[in-house]
């Protein structure tokens, strides 16, 4: 909603409202002017067209007597000045990040995908002490979020589930601490979906009408937390879900409230209200009814962003980007997603097998036998790799989702070509490397994804696409499955990590809980570390491995 003045006249723009029209015909000299669709009032009106704007929070420009527009510079960041029990350290960014969220306390946490938003809240929690405290996020990201407490902390971070359904909040309470040390348990994750299942006691609805906060009535449990962390809060953006409303009512007169999302606009203006809404923001932007008319009105839902901006910024929010930041960061960040993979029993039945299979390795005597038997049962590790790629395509189908809607491009390294036709149907739009695409259509391929906006998700085989090839237009990299080999990882990382690229590159894991990801994953790791990895001889790392893994199994398997 804005005037502009042009010529000898005032055009008001605004949206229909019957309310807004009858007020615009009370000003002298008003006229509708049908091919441009606004209202055109005489310059000779000023005085009432400013007394409108005034009344109906219209914007005014084009004049030098038009009110004084506000300077919407955004403030710096403060600087945090104590120190926090932390096991790492912090980049100098997410300290200020910290220093601004320990002063607001009830925010939205914005930065950049990459620019590490959880170990911030992490650090604000406990800089806060605000124990005990609860972290809601998806499903996929539960792992996660409590490896990264045990990561950053001592604090003992424990998931909600079948088994502690009914007792989890004993665990809060000092005294039942055999040991004496406190509580139990001072972090408590749960994703969106079970809400319901761990603090809503009952909903009364009255037929006929819309589920209201007022009809649900939450378990008294929901009092024990000094704390929310609200991880991808967007997805709480629509204040009529069930969803948005438990995520408000558990929220409700926290002391320490922190949404975190990449992206808390993901259309309009209007996403915001129920975000601030659960941080218990919005009085701050006029209420409801004001944050509505004054920012989500206009011929795109949108209006006076630049205000809008900088009142976020000044209360409740704030965002950097990795160019920003750019001094701060490596030149690659490393990190792993834990998945409780969707595979488990099948996972099982083969490890099963492999057992059996490993003993009569065991007993071979045979040399030739003995080479035969181990290609056998690296095809039968193989399985289980393959068992836990599928068993992990749910999260990462999530986590691309979310870069998505981020605006930012993603880079996706596969090994089976089921996983990649899967993740291919998922995202239709996205363009491919892969073995059975030939030169001309993966040229075609990488010349989209490196120059056409919309083109924002390339998969690709960790044979076909790790070399040789320029994917500098993303900054975050994902594998689903791992190579045997560090220097095919370091190469595939490296089709984004070389000249052209402007940021830190983000490296992300995808690895199954408790199963051979892990361990291969660590000796990779390993191996990366020795000087001599990528210079040395290949098959000899390669095989090195392998043993590893055979040698792990025999020893975890009690062989």
């Amino acid at each position: 909603m804005r005037i502009i003045e042009s010529g000898s006249y005032f055009h008001i723009i605004f949206p229909y409202r019957p309310s807004l029209v009858e007020r615009v015909k009370s000003i002298p000299g008003r006229r509708w002017d049908p091919v441009n669709k606004v209202w055109k009032v005489p310059i000779s009106s000023r005085t009432s067209v400013e007394r409108f704007a005034r009344a109906n929070n219209f914007r005014m420009n084009g004049n030098s007597s038009a009110p004084v527009v506000r300077d919407f510079k955004i403030p710096e960041l403060p600087t945090l000045q104590q120190s926090i029990p932390l096991k790492m350290d912090l980049y100098p960014f997410q300290k200020q990040g910290v220093a601004y969220s320990l002063q607001r306390k009830r925010l939205i946490i914005g930065d950049q995908m990459g620019l590490g938003k959880t170990a911030q809240a992490i650090a604000t929690i406990t800089a806060s002490q605000a124990f005990p405290c609860l972290v809601i996020c998806p499903a996929s990201l539960k792992l996660n979020w409590q490896r990264e407490w045990h990561m950053w902390t001592s604090r003992k971070a424990l998931l909600l589930s079948n088994q502690n359904k009914n007792t989890w909040h004993m665990f809060t309470d000092p005294k039942n601490n055999l040991f004496g040390t406190g509580a139990i348990a001072d972090v408590f994750i749960v994703n969106y979906e079970s809400l319901k299942k761990y603090f809503v006691k009952e909903i009364n609805t009255p037929r006929g009408r819309n589920l209201r906060i007022t009809d649900i009535k939450f378990k008294e449990t929901i009092h024990i937390f000094k704390s929310v962390i609200i991880d991808e809060s967007h997805r709480a953006k629509d204040p009529k879900t069930q969803q948005a409303k438990f995520v408000k009512g558990i929220c409700m007169g926290k002391e320490y409230i922190l949404a975190l999302t990449g992206t808390p606009v993901v259309n309009k203006p209007r996403d915001l209200v129920s975000q601030l809404a659960i941080i218990e923001q919005l009085k701050n932007f006029g209420g409801y009814q004001n944050f509505v008319n004054r920012y989500c009105e206009g011929w795109d839902g949108a209006e006076n962003l630049e205000e809008l901006n900088w009142l976020l910024n000044k209360n409740c929010f704030y965002r950097r980007d990795k160019g920003e930041v750019l001094k701060d960061l490596p030149a690659k960040v490393r990190q792993v997603v834990q998945c409780d993979i969707t595979t488990r029993k099948e996972y099982k039945d083969a490890l099963a097998d492999l057992e059996i299979y490993l003993k009569k390795y065991r007993q071979a005597t045979d040399d030739q036998v003995a080479r035969a038997m181990r290609g056998e049962v690296m095809v039968r590790i193989g399985i289980l790799k393959n068992i836990s790629a599928r068993g992990k395509l749910n999260d990462v189908v999530d986590y691309i989702k979310d870069v998505v809607d981020s605006d930012d491009k993603i880079v996706v390294f596969v090994h089976l070509r089921e996983v990649a036709s899967f993740l291919k149907q998922m995202f239709p739009v996205s363009v491919t490397v892969l073995g059975e695409d030939d030169t001309r259509t993966r040229q075609i391929n990488i010349d989209k994804f490196q120059n056409d906006p919309d083109c924002q998700i390339i998969i690709c085989s960790i044979k076909a696409g790790g070399v040789g090839i320029t994917l500098t237009a993303s900054s975050l990299v994902a594998f689903v499955e791992l190579p045997w080999h560090p220097a095919d990882c370091d190469q595939a990382e490296d089709r984004l990590h070389r000249i052209g690229q402007a940021n830190s590159v983000q490296c992300t894991y995808f690895l199954g809980k408790n199963t051979i990801d892990e361990w291969i994953y660590k000796l990779i790791d390993e191996k990366r570390r020795i000087s001599n990895t990528i210079t040395g001889a290949r098959d000899e790392v390669e095989t090195s491995i392998q043993d590893s893994i055979i040698n792990l199994f025999n020893k975890e398997l009690r062989i």
